[in-house]
């Protein structure tokens, strides 16, 4: 009876030291901080395209079309 005690307790004893250095590792630590670098990279580049985009709109695609038509325009 008193052996089963001594290996319970020991039991114990090493559960409670396994589950003090589970709890006080910072494994994974990282994971986040990475997580959020890729979250704003991908923001940042969608408005850099919606940028770009907008641009290539409103100021570049208008004078290109006016350059070819003038440049296949054979009548003037």
């Amino acid at each position: 009876m008193k052996s089963l005690f001594c290996k319970l307790k020991n039991k114990l004893g090493a559960a409670a030291v396994k589950s003090r250095s589970i709890l006080a590792g910072n494994a994974g630590d990282g994971y986040i901080d990475t997580a959020i670098k890729i979250l704003i990279a991908v923001v940042l580049g969608a408005l850099l395209l919606a940028g770009l985009y907008a641009l290539f709109g409103e100021t570049v695609l208008p004078t290109l079309t006016e350059r070819i038509k003038e440049m296949f325009n054979y009548a003037g």
